[in-house]
Order: structure tokens, then C-alpha cells, then sequence
């Protein structure tokens, strides 16, 4: 975590020129094809611990893609066909261990292209990357910098699709005026409490308090929740927090009576939240993220292929563990097999050349290349982004919101208080 960087002594400076010594020393080779008719893909996130959610449905998910793909013939490059093969290794969302792995991933097991969660993990690999040459997707564009030109967040642009929720709440429920807003103090929490700030303000809903920013170690809700809603507010927002913390902290709502509209980035797992209140309090909750079976995924716009079969399948190999990020690891893999068949090599760099020529086909419709504004590089796919609310016990899409059109209007907006709060990439490096 950066907080406990911080207390450590540590800038993410400092630990960046530590960690590169380490990188460095270890003499990595350049990445080349694994021996065979098979590309080896590595996947470095969270497979345990509280972040797992957001690391263990996706290497799920890939298992799907890379089944579907192989099938299919699998990946044409210039001289030959290959299988994919997804090689795994759990960070536990920590810092060193996600160095150890990038390390072990392209020195050991000869990976071509290496998917990670980023956040908090992001400062411990990026020497490994600056020195090899590795191609790295994250899903958290806060990671990108002028330094990172080999770290691309071509599925999801988080935190900045959470304006689209905030925006379309406040066309739909004009009345709803006042919010309050709760999030682990931690490089998720802390760029997503910007952007729902700067949302809020565009809307002209007024905030009652400061964001509460509660420490990640956190295991009681009840006393956040109690001041959360002791200013009597109409909407209470989770911010991006964990589903260890979104669960309780809805049960908690649930519990102290809050009778108000919820908005949270993710709604993980929504039915066990159903069970532990009730179907009528979880009506209207609003996030962005779908299920696939959702008939508004069927549409042109859409780049996924066939995504309510994808989701039968998931489901049935994984009952139960659909997820935020069940989807968005395959469609990065849709972009980068695109890209390495263009290009007609698996080389990082002959990759993320031909990934960013033109407009790339984001998930939910064509998207173009941004972030110069907001992460000094170009390397965030950003387009639309849908908004999904629960009805009657299940997520549905809403709307499609353009998050270019909103920055168009409002992004002075979400420059000021991602300057407040430290998230500008010239303040994080």
C-alpha cells in the first residue's frame, strides 16, 4: 500500500530507484516466443487476499478466451500458428512480490506480454519494466506516466468511467441534491475519490463532508457507516472500494436504516449482498460494471465476442464468481492478439506499435488513445463506458455514457481535485 510506504520511510521514488537496482542486477533477456507452437501470456495480479476479486475472475476469465482461441486455430503470426498459454503468478497485491513475479515471468517461463491489476503493485515492477522492454497492461490508467511508455490500460480506464454514473444519476433522479462518500485510503481509493468529486460537483450535487478515507486494515463498518449517514444524506457513494469493504459497508446501510440511493464503482458478488438485506434496498444501487447476458452487450457497438456466451460458460465453469474483472482481461486479449496478427510478431514492441495505429476496439465501442491531459501519455483506451443498476435482483445496463464527452465539459474539474489530492501524474512520480 502507499500509505504503508509512506510510513516507512519510502517516497514511491525512493522505492522505485530501490527496486530498480534489484531489476537490474538480475540480467533479465529480452522476451522471445516460448519453445513450440505456443505464446506464453503472463498474469501478475491478486489471487488471494483482499484484492483477489479483482485478479482471480480474470485468470478465469483468460482460461476462457485462450480455450475459445485455441479452438479457434489460435494466434496467426508471420510464421505460424500458436496456441496461448496463460502463465500465472500471485502478487497478493504487494509491491515486491509482483517484482519478484515480473521477474520470474519473463526470465523464467519466457512471456510475451504480462497483464497486471497495477495500483499499489505497479512501483514494484515498473524497473523490471523499464529494463526489459516488456509490454504490461494495467487496469488502472492512474499507474501511466511519461516513464511508462510500455504500460497500456486498454479496457479499463478507472477511475474516470465513474463520472458516467454520477452523470447519468443526476439526469435520471433530479431530486437526489446531497451525497457523502466513504474509501480505503490507498492508490485506488484516492484517484476514484477525485474523479467522484469532480462528478458530483458537474452534477451540482453538493458533498456534506470530506471523503471519509478509512484505513484498509479496517475490518468494523459500523462506526464509518454511522457517520457516513449521520448528515442525513440522499446518496451515499462507495467510492472504489474492495468488495470486502462494499459488502459490510451495504449490510451496515442496510442495517442503520439508510433508505437512499447507493453508487459505487463495483457491485461484486450483488446477490450475497441481496441475501444479507434484501432485494428492495439493493433496488436502484448504480455501478458500472455488467453482466454479460445483458441484452444491451448484443448492439454493433459492442467489440466482445459473442459476451452472453462467454458469460454461460464462465458461470458454469465458476458458478457464483462473476465479477468486475471477469471480462476486462480477455479484451485485453482481444486487442493484443489483433495487434500481434497485424503486426505478425509477438515482440513487445512490434505489439504496442500496432495496438495504438488508429482507433482501438475498446470493449464497449471504438475508442481512441488519450491521457495526455490527466497521465502525461497516450496510453488509456478511452470511449464509452456503461452505467448498470440493479432491477428486481439484477444488474442491467442503463445507458452508454461517452467519458470523452464528459471531460470535454467538465475536465478542469477533475484536474482540480485530482491536484487536491495528489493523483496528477507529475505529483505521483
Amino acid at each position: 500500500m502507499i500509505s504503508k510506504i509512506v510510513k516507512s520511510g519510502l517516497t514511491r521514488r525512493t522505492f522505485l530507484k530501490s527496486t530498480a537496482v534489484t531489476a537490474m542486477s538480475a540480467g533479465l533477456p529480452g522476451a522471445s516466443l516460448a519453445a513450440g507452437n505456443t505464446i506464453k501470456i503472463g498474469f501478475l495480479a491478486p489471487l488471494t487476499g483482499a484484492v483477489a476479486a479483482w485478479g482471480k475472475p480474470g485468470l478465469d476469465g483468460c482460461q476462457i478466451w485462450a480455450a475459445r482461441v485455441n479452438a479457434a486455430g489460435g494466434i496467426k503470426l508471420g510464421d505460424g500458428s500458436y496456441n496461448v498459454e496463460f502463465v500465472s503468478y500471485d502478487n497478493e497485491y504487494d509491491p515486491a512480490k509482483a517484482r519478484t513475479g515480473a521477474t520470474k515471468l519473463i526470465r523464467e517461463d519466457g512471456v510475451s506480454f504480462i497483464m497486471m491489476l497495477g495500483g499499489d503493485t505497479w512501483p514494484g515492477v515498473q524497473p523490471v519494466a523499464e529494463k526489459t522492454g516488456m509490454l504490461f497492461s494495467t487496469l488502472l490508467p492512474s499507474d501511466l506516466s511519461p516513464d511508462t511508455n510500455m504500460l497500456i490500460a486498454p479496457a479499463e480506464v478507472h477511475p474516470i468511467y465513474n463520472v458516467t454514473g454520477v452523470e447519468w444519476l443526476a439526469e435520471t433522479k433530479p431530486e437526489l441534491k446531497t451525497a457523502v462518500m466513504c474509501a480505503q485510503d490507498d492508490a485506488l481509493g484516492l484517484p476514484s475519490v477525485a474523479t467522484y468529486l469532480a462528478a458530483f460537483e458537474a452534477a451540482g450535487i453538493e458533498m456534506l463532508d470530506e471523503p471519509l478515507l478509512f484505513d484498509p486494515a479496517t475490518t468494523d463498518f459500523a462506526p464509518v457507516v454511522t457517520r457516513l449517514i449521520s448528515k442525513n444524506p440522499d446518496i451515499v457513494c462507495l467510492d472504489t472500494c474492495y468488495s470486502d469493504y462494499v459488502h459490510p459497508i451495504a449490510e451496515q446501510l442496510f442495517q442503520q436504516g439508510f433508505k437512499g440511493q447507493i453508487i459505487s464503482c463495483t457491485a461484486d458478488f450483488y446477490d450475497q449482498m441481496i441475501a444479507k438485506t434484501s432485494e428492495d434496498f439493493m433496488e436502484g444501487f448504480v455501478f458500472q460494471f455488467p453482466d454479460f447476458d445483458d441484452p444491451a452487450l448484443n448492439g454493433d457497438n459492442i467489440n466482445f465476442t459473442d459476451p452472453n456466451g462467454f458469460y454461460e460458460e464462465f458461470n458454469r465453469r465458476h458458478p457464483g464468481q462473476w465479477g468486475a474483472v471477469s471480462w476486462e482481461y480477455a479484451s485485453i486479449m482481444d486487442l493484443w492478439k489483433a495487434a500481434a496478427e497485424k503486426a505478425g510478431s509477438a515482440s513487445p514492441d512490434a505489439v504496442a506499435a500496432a495496438m495504438k495505429e488508429g482507433k482501438g476496439k475498446h470493449a464497449f465501442g471504438d475508442a481512441d488513445w488519450w491521457g495526455t491531459e490527466l497521465f502525461g501519455i497516450d496510453n488509456a483506451l478511452v470511449g464509452d463506458w456503461p452505467v448498470v443498476a440493479i432491477e428486481k435482483g439484477k444488474a442491467r445496463i442503463k445507458d452508454f455514457r461517452s467519458i470523452p464527452a464528459w471531460y470535454a465539459k467538465h475536465g478542469d474539474l477533475l484536474v482540480k481535485h485530482m491536484k487536491a489530492y495528489d493523483q496528477m501524474w507529475d505529483q505521483r512520480s
